[in-house]
């Protein structure tokens, strides 16, 4: 179970580990977006360092009602000491590194604002 954070506006943040092609490993603040269906989201320009494989596009519905066309490689994630190979959307804008619904698939959610408790666990 990872401890996660409360933004200033109440954004629900988690500490994860996005690992490249190489090996390389660096420790990131996401952003749950329930709004968000996939596994991870980054922008494009953060992409670069990782070396992961394309494997296409995808268009999907933004929030705003617009489609918007995502590139999807083949990336790599550490959550909570465990590392899973998932789909990465990217595109241009985005402006957070985000996880997606498909977490809440196989991990319980538990947020209590009042007592300041956020975990993402299994």
């Amino acid at each position: 179970m990872i401890q996660g954070e409360f933004g200033d506006d109440d954004e629900l943040w988690f500490e994860i580990e996005l690992i490249g092609a190489e090996g390389l490993e660096i420790s990131v603040y996401a952003m749950l977006d329930t709004g968000f269906s996939g596994w991870l989201a980054i922008d494009n320009q953060d992409l670069e360092v990782f070396d992961w494989l394309y494997i296409g596009q995808r268009n999907m519905r933004m929030a705003n009602g617009r489609e918007a066309e995502f590139n999807l490689y083949a990336g790599k994630v550490r959550i909570d000491g465990q590392e899973f190979d998932i789909p990465v959307h990217t595109g241009e804008g985005v402006p957070e590194v985000l996880i997606g619904r498909k977490w809440l698939k196989t991990r319980r959610l538990v947020v209590d604002i009042p007592s300041q408790a956020l975990t993402l666990g299994q």
